[in-house]
């Protein structure tokens, strides 16, 4: 049997990449992505890391910083990132029968059985550079854990040349490597398990390593024991070809402005409640519990304090956008208070089934004509046509004055045909 190999493709920097795509003038220069409403930093070009910025740092820290150092901040254009990562991720799925999507930048291929691993990756990197213009490094190892191991040193080592094929070195040199990186940027340590590893003396990826499976897992948790047993070589975490349908849906965002009037607070119910309806049936679900949650700022006075939240459980679980926006405004209601200027609403759907599991409702009557389910795959398709909320219930407004604060945002250059870049 062929040793198994797995594969770790990451998009270098990926917000940033995007952005430098599209703008070659950025390449060199330090860059900051934004997040909602133009707040903190999640995402940043080499030359930033290398003035000291960490990764969640609030903008207005940065100013001074930005003005001497000439920082160039953009907001998150989630539109433009999606549809980059689409593209990658569809061209990666050519280099491997076997693919599990991880993350809007990263990607597990099974390359088990394949030749010549490192100038395979080499293909794989010139590829996406060549068709989307994105930098990526490949990790590949025998197990996930590993594999994501050897993306990080393929990223921190440039003589690599971007690809490090971890097992095709000899036990020595994985020892070497091992002992040369901190724990806390193996997968699923970071920054809150590295502390209390070093506690017992566990320091480097190499002292994780030859811990004891058993006794870290009493200590820890049985994830504890899958990490170590994979950084021996041991595959403990199989490939997800399928995404699992998730549990619970969230939809939440902050507010460009202080918000006060219930009707502003309905718009963006009515708008979160589309998303996250959406997001249930992309996953063929049904949803039996309706959220929704409202809250002020947390650096107010106690006074000026507010937060709240109902849960209403629905008599047969739905995926109607009409339905679902219905009830979640007849919750908002419930909850709003006069007199306080919110900072924030979500709503969550949960009680989840999928469509085999769904139990039919005995004493539902069908609406004359349309169904409501015919109703919303009709505004699904024109949505997905023609661009998110072409369509959309007249409850989400049309002003929406309270939309998150996005000042630097670049154009929508591949999705929006009144963005599309212009070559002279």
């Amino acid at each position: 049997m062929p040793h198994r190999a797995i594969a770790l493709i990451d998009v270098n920097n990926f917000y940033v990449s995007c952005e430098r795509v599209f703008n070659p003038h950025l390449e060199g220069k330090p860059v900051v992505v934004l997040s909602n409403n133009d707040g903190c930093a999640v995402a940043r070009s080499n030359e930033v890391k290398a003035l000291g910025v960490k990764m969640g740092q609030p903008w207005f820290q940065l100013k001074e910083l930005a003005r001497k150092h000439n920082i160039i901040a953009y907001s998150s254009n989630y539109t433009l990132y999606a549809d980059m990562s689409n593209r990658v991720m569809t061209i990666l799925s050519m280099f491997s029968p076997r693919q599990e999507i991880y993350s809007i930048d990263e990607c597990f291929l099974d390359l088990t059985g394949f030749q010549n691993l490192t100038p395979y990756g080499q293909e794989i990197r010139q590829t996406i550079k060549q068709w989307t213009g994105l930098p990526v490094c490949v990790g590949i190892a025998s197990t996930k854990t590993l594999a994501k191991f050897a993306n990080h040193i393929a990223k921190k080592f440039p003589q690599l040349d971007g690809v490090c094929d971890f097992s095709n070195m000899s036990a020595l040199e994985q020892d070497i490597w091992c002992k040369r990186i901190e724990v806390g940027e193996i997968w699923g340590i970071g920054r809150r398990l590295a502390p209390k590893l070093q506690q017992y003396g566990i320091q480097t990826v190499y002292d994780l390593k030859c811990a004891s499976p058993i006794i870290m897992r009493n200590k820890f948790s049985v994830v504890m024991e899958k990490i170590i047993r994979e950084l021996n070589g041991i595959s403990c975490i199989e490939l997800e070809e399928v995404a699992q349908p998730k549990k619970e849906i969230v939809c939440s965002r902050s507010f460009g402005v202080r918000v006060t009037q219930l009707s502003e607070l309905e718009e963006a119910v009515s708008l979160y409640m589309r998303r996250a309806a959406e997001k249930l049936r992309r996953q063929h679900s049904y949803a039996g519990v309706v959220s929704v949650f409202i809250n002020t700022s947390r650096f107010n006075k106690p006074q000026e304090n507010y937060w709240n939240e109902t849960t209403i459980p629905l008599p047969t679980h739905t995926d109607s956008t009409i339905l679902l926006t219905k009830t979640a405004l007849w919750g908002l209601r419930r909850i709003y208070r006069w007199g306080f200027e919110y900072q924030k609403a979500g709503v969550r759907l949960s009680g989840l089934v999928n469509a085999q599991t769904k139990q039919a409702d005995l004493f539902g009557l069908l609406p004359k004509g349309y169904t409501s389910q015919e109703l919303i795959a009709v505004m699904d398709k024109i949505n997905n046509r023609m661009g998110g909320g072409t369509i959309r219930l007249t409850s989400e407004g049309i002003q929406q004055n309270w939309m998150m604060k996005r000042e630097k945002i670049s154009q929508e250059y591949t999705t929006n045909w009144d963005e599309l870049l212009s070559v002279s």
